[in-house]
C-alpha cells in the first residue's frame, strides 16, 4: 500500500470483535461499526526493523490501517477510539467503491484528505526518523493547514485558532446580512474587521 517496501507489509484482517474488546467501544459506536464497516485490515507496519528509518522519540512505530466501508464516510469518533486503543500512531485509509480518504491524528486533532480514486493520491514517507515521517504525512494530509516546517504542536494550535475565527466570521456575516438597523450593522462590521485582522496575523 502507498508503494511501501514489502518488508513493511502485514496484510492481516482485524476482527471487528477484537476492536470492540481492545478499544472499549461504547454500544452506540459498535452499532456504527456494524452498520458502516465491511472489514478492517492492518496493511503496513513501519518500525526500526521493517523500514529504513530509525524510531523517533514519540513515534516508535507507524501502522497503516485500511477500513473498507459500506457507505461513503465514517463517524470520526470510531477512528479516535481505535487510535486511543493502539499504542502506536496510525494512518487510516478509508475505502469505498474504488475511492479512498486518508485520516491521521496530530496532537489530538484529526486531519483528512478529500475522497479521491484509489491509487491516485501519493504520500511521501520521508524524514530522518519516524517522528519526522509522521509529521510530514500529517502536513501532507492537512493540505497546507499545518505549514511545511516548524513545530507541529504550534502548527495544530494555530490551525485550531484559525478554524475558530473562520467560524466566528461566518456567524457574523450571517447576522450582518439579516440586520436592518444601521447602528447594529456598524457594530457588526467593526467586529468582523477585528476578527479578520486577527485571522490575517496567524
Amino acid at each position: 500500500m502507498f508503494g511501501l517496501p514489502q518488508s513493511t507489509e502485514v496484510n492481516r484482517r482485524v476482527a471487528k470483535e477484537k476492536l470492540y474488546s481492545n478499544a472499549n467501544i461504547p454500544a452506540q459506536l459498535r452499532e456504527v461499526i456494524k452498520d458502516n464497516v465491511e472489514a478492517v485490515f492492518w496493511r503496513n507496519k513501519l518500525a526500526d526493523g521493517t523500514f529504513n528509518v530509525s524510531a523517533g522519540d514519540s513515534v516508535t512505530e507507524l501502522h497503516v490501517f485500511e477500513i473498507q466501508l459500506r457507505q461513503r464516510g465514517l463517524d470520526k469518533r470510531v477512528l479516535s477510539v481505535i487510535a486511543k486503543a493502539i499504542p502506536y500512531k496510525i494512518l487510516f485509509s478509508l475505502t469505498f467503491e474504488g475511492e479512498c480518504q486518508l485520516w491521521i491524528e496530530a496532537e489530538g486533532t484529526f486531519y483528512n484528505t478529500q475522497w479521491h480514486p484509489q491509487g491516485s493520491f501519493t504520500i511521501k514517507f520521508e524524514g530522518l526518523n519516524l517522528d519526522a515521517v509522521y509529521e510530514n504525512i500529517a502536513r501532507q494530509i492537512a493540505d497546507g493547514r499545518l505549514g511545511e516546517h516548524g513545530d507541529i504542536s504550534a502548527a495544530v494550535e494555530s490551525d485550531k485558532r484559525r478554524q475558530k475565527l473562520e467560524r466566528e466570521i461566518a456567524v457574523l456575516e450571517k447576522k450582518l446580512s439579516r440586520e436592518k438597523q444601521f447602528n447594529r450593522q456598524v457594530e457588526l462590521n467593526g467586529e468582523l474587521r477585528r476578527i479578520r485582522n486577527e485571522l490575517g496575523e496567524i
